[in-house]
Order: structure tokens, then sequence, then C-alpha cells
């Protein structure tokens, strides 16, 4: 049996934790190990997987991994994410696309690169979601949706048809959109909200 590609993990926070499960689950990588962004954080290691250095380390983690995933949350801004990808992408590391096997993304679909599809999260026809976003679990992201870049689409939430989510929009927690709508880049949508546009 080939041996399975390692990805790194930058963030040991929670939804590190929840990208480790997607990971795992998905099942084309194996975890190496997480990078946070100092030393003597809360522990040694995350899940069982060890800490293998700070931001500081990456030029020379880079010799020994070539993929990496941002696995740093995002909910009042999506500028450390941006920050993390960007230096990822300069120093030459692949971003794949994560797909949790518990989700569904349609053939019709597009995802970008470093973004990950989190467990019972719908992704339909016509829809793209750019890179480095987080389609968390059980959202929906209805046909011909478009999800800019260094987005979060938080648990539970619903884009209906059509609409434009501008780049580096949080979506809080059950929010809904109306259908055919644009959401500027960089909105904080509140949990529970129904968006309607201006």
């Amino acid at each position: 049996m080939d041996k399975k590609p390692e990805i790194i993990l930058l963030g040991a926070g929670g939804h590190c934790r929840s990208c480790i499960d997607v990971v795992e689950s998905e099942g084309r990588f194996t975890v190496a190990g997480i990078v946070d962004r100092i030393d003597g954080g809360d522990s040694s290691s995350v899940l069982g997987y060890p800490i293998l250095g700070t931001d500081a380390d990456l030029p020379e983690l880079r010799k020994q991994y070539a993929f990496a995933l941002v696995t740093v949350g995002q909910i009042r801004t999506s500028a450390v994410r941006r920050r993390l990808f960007d230096e990822l992408k300069e120093l030459g590391y692949e971003l794949p696309t994560i797909i949790s096997p518990h989700a569904y993304v349609s053939a019709h679909a597009q995802v970008g690169a470093g973004s990950i599809i989190m467990h019972h999260a719908l992704v339909n026809a016509g829809a793209s979601v750019g890179e480095n976003c987080i389609i968390n679990s059980k959202a929906l992201i209805e046909h011909d949706v478009r999800v800019g870049a260094d987005c979060h689409i938080s648990t539970g939430a619903i884009i209906n048809g059509g609409v434009d989510v501008g780049a580096g929009t949080f979506f809080g927690s059950n929010a809904v959109s109306v259908q055919e709508i644009s959401i500027p880049a960089g909105s904080f949508v509140k949990a529970g909200h129904l968006e309607r546009g201006k």
C-alpha cells in the first residue's frame, strides 16, 4: 500500500481539532503535526499529533513537508487565515482542498485551494467556493452561490440560490440568506440572522 502524503496544520485551537477529524475521515493525508503561532502553548500535542514548531519554523518545515492546511478559526476577521495562507503559498506549500466523506459536493460545483468542507455540509450544483474557506458542519451552499475567498460559512448556515458572498465574510451559525442577493466583502452576519441584503 502506498504511503499517504503528510500534511501539517496551522493553528492548534478548537477548529484544528475539527479539521483533524475531517482529514482523518477523508483519508488522503496523514497529519504530521501542528504548527502554532507561539512556543509554550497549552500542550505539546493536539489529539495526539505533535506541535512541530511555530510560524517562524515554516520555511524549515517546508524542506520536509509539501502539504499544509490553515486550521485557525475565523469569526470577526479573516486576516490571520489570509496571512497564513499567503505565507504558505509564498513558501511553496501545496494547499489541498479537504472534503469530508460525510459532506456532499456536487460534481458541478467548484471548491478552491486550501478550503475545507466539514461533515454533513452540502455544496450544490453551479456553486463555487473560493480558496481558504471554511464550509462548516451542516452548512448548505445552494445552487449557483458564489462564496468568495477567505469566508467562514458557519454551522447550520443556509446560503440560498444565486447569492454572492463577498470575500472574507463570516456567516454565523443557523443564519439564512434570501436568494439572489449580494453580501459585501468582509461582512459579519450574526448567528440566527435572516440576511435580506441591502
